[in-house]
């Protein structure tokens, strides 16, 4: 008997602040910025992509086509975004080896 299996979804893993910005800081520290909108999609999945379009300001599809996988939304998205899910990017410097 083959055992049931479902896709992997990571929303399920998204439960709390930490999560997020655990999450958030990994993509970040990447550098793939269609990887981070990919991400923040993600992340405004977790919480209800509608309530975090409508804090954001934007448009629900639009926030979807903002956040797809290798989409490149500008900074204010991104911006507005962030503050929507209440997180925000902080810089820091690169610390040379």
């Amino acid at each position: 008997m083959k055992p049931e299996t479902r896709p992997f979804d990571i929303t399920e893993m998204l439960q709390t602040e930490q999560d997020i910005a655990e999450y958030l800081s990994l993509v970040i520290e990447d550098g793939d910025p269609a990887l981070l909108a990919a991400t923040l999609g993600d992340i405004a999945r977790a919480r209800g992509m509608t309530q975090i379009a409508k804090d954001a300001g934007i448009g629900r599809e639009a926030l979807y086509k903002a956040l797809r996988p290798n989409a490149s939304p500008r900074f204010d998205t991104i911006a507005r975004v962030c503050k929507a899910l209440g997180v925000k990017l902080v810089a820091q410097p690169v610390v040379q080896a």
